[in-house]
């Protein structure tokens, strides 16, 4: 589908910076802060129908483990080249060591995370199966989590390490799910920086004065109390929140519908640049906020900025699960969507 004509000049007249602002991707240190979640795949073949219940017996194939939640958005700046600390919490257990194997090969400074033996790693289990020549399908999902707070030494020793590396880094993203790595003392450290970029699921008002809040669509109606059903409510909607949030900036993903960008003067819409070859988008937003911060400590403006994280995230949505890109990747997206003005 072709892009709007006033939006498409605008790309062209930034293609240049554009590129070089991807160039300069690996030039940035950032400091994540997330809840630390590993996402486990485990595939077999049905054999048959248990005899003690009736339930499908499988036959183990495969095991795959992957960042999930603050983790994915730690992995994603990590691929997309930048020099990156992680702050967060694992268990002692065996999916904990696993997301320590996967930083440590992707050469993450994992110094600030810390290990509580009273919590499990956040972690999510789907199990899939499938037949002879059928797809696979999940059948299950199980979850690991502690719905209790971090001892409060342990929220402070989270707090200490931020404060410790606030003059070492050129923004604090902070990966929010709700699982409770960003407690007030925690969001007291973060908001001393002076670029804070915040992806929380709820509690946006937890986080005053940040740079730039990220909410997706469902996110930003749980914010406000309200649906956004058209351009009057999410008008509303951006304004509701700058007020909520007093943030610099509100950027709320719609999906196939784009990005819209609110600052206390005005609103900018950014077209989705891929709606016909979406088949997961999970993690998407992770991706968005990787790229578009990467951007802006590059010296993006915010909508160069947001149109880098759309970019991105128009290549992850392409593929099932939790992936990532790279520059190279985003450079080619680039070309195509400049030379076809569809993407």
């Amino acid at each position: 589908m072709p892009l709007d004509t006033a939006f498409t000049a605008r790309l062209h007249q930034s293609a240049d910076c554009l590129f070089g602002l991807i160039d300069r991707f690996s030039q940035a240190t950032i400091l994540i802060v997330g809840d630390l979640t590993l996402d486990e795949f485990l595939t077999g073949a049905v054999e048959r129908v248990s005899r003690e219940a009736p339930v499908l017996i499988l036959r183990h194939e495969e095991t795959q483990q992957v960042p999930g939640g603050g983790a994915n958005a730690v992995y994603n700046f990590a691929k997309l080249g930048a020099t990156v600390k992680a702050v967060g919490l694992l268990g002692k257990d065996e999916q904990g060591r696993a997301i320590q194997r996967i930083f440590s090969e992707a050469g993450i400074d994992d110094q600030g995370i810390f290990l509580d033996p009273d919590r499990p790693t956040i972690t999510k289990t789907r199990i899939s199966g499938h037949a002879r020549q059928s797809v696979t399908q999940q059948i299950v999902r199980i979850d690991r989590k502690s719905d209790n707070l971090p001892p409060l030494e342990l929220q402070h020793q989270l707090a200490n390490y931020i404060r410790q590396q606030m003059t070492m880094v050129d923004a604090i993203v902070c990966s929010d799910y709700g699982d409770g790595t960003l407690t007030a003392p925690v969001i007291d450290a973060v908001l001393n920086h002076s670029r804070v970029i915040v992806d929380a699921q709820k509690g946006l008002d937890r986080y005053q004065k940040a740079t730039l809040h990220t909410p997706n669509l469902p996110e930003a109606e749980l914010a406000v109390g309200y649906s956004i059903t058209n351009s009057e409510t999410l008008l509303q909607a951006g304004r509701d929140l700058l007020a909520l949030t007093q943030a610099e900036h509100i950027l709320i993903t719609r999906g196939e519908q784009g990005m819209t960008l609110f600052d206390r003067s005005h609103e900018q819409h950014i077209p989705a640049f891929n709606r016909t070859k979406v088949f997961d988008v999970t993690g998407a937003g992770d991706t968005v906020v990787a790229a578009l911060t990467l951007g802006l400590t590059a010296g993006a403006t915010f909508w160069e900025a947001c149109v880098l994280g759309n970019l991105a995230a128009s290549i992850v949505v392409r593929q099932f699960g939790t992936t990532t890109t790279h520059p190279t990747e985003m450079k080619a997206a680039l070309e195509v969507l400049l030379n076809e003005d569809v993407y």
